[in-house]
């Protein structure tokens, strides 16, 4: 074999090795920014009325994402997505001061997931809840 053979050989294992690398590297951070699959058929979910009491949040996993149960001050049970809907962060529950706070940026959501401040484009989206006896029914 001729050096002009050996260099091409060895650029083509050159090429195939940085090929497979920029693989192995990128598979891991495209499937962590792919939405999940498999969250077509959203299941309902029962909680006893007794695990939340007044004022306090419940945060749960609902249709392949994170969401949150609140009873209002008033006595009013609201479901609703715990995804920001600006970089898509968890919400976290403020309790006295009854309201979300995103950690990310300081987007902060009202009890009914309307924007009370901060860079958050739209509210939370609202998921069903219905009361029933002692069971709350999400979904």
């Amino acid at each position: 074999m001729d050096s002009e053979g050996r260099r091409k050989f060895l650029g083509v294992c050159l090429a195939g090795t940085a090929a497979a690398a920029a693989v192995a590297a990128g598979y891991p951070v495209f499937r962590y920014l792919a939405p999940r699959s498999g969250a077509t058929g959203l299941q309902k979910l029962v909680i006893s009325a007794a695990d939340l009491h007044e004022g306090e949040a419940k945060f749960f996993e609902y249709g392949g994402s994170s969401a949150v149960l609140i009873k209002t001050k008033g006595g009013e049970m609201v479901a609703l997505s715990a995804v920001c809907t600006h970089l898509g962060c968890i919400v976290q529950w403020v309790k006295e001061q009854q309201h979300f706070l995103c950690p990310c940026h300081g987007g902060q959501f009202a009890t009914d997931g309307t924007v009370l401040a901060g860079p958050p484009p739209k509210p939370l989206a609202r998921i069903p809840v219905t009361v029933t006896g002692g069971n709350i029914t999400i979904g």
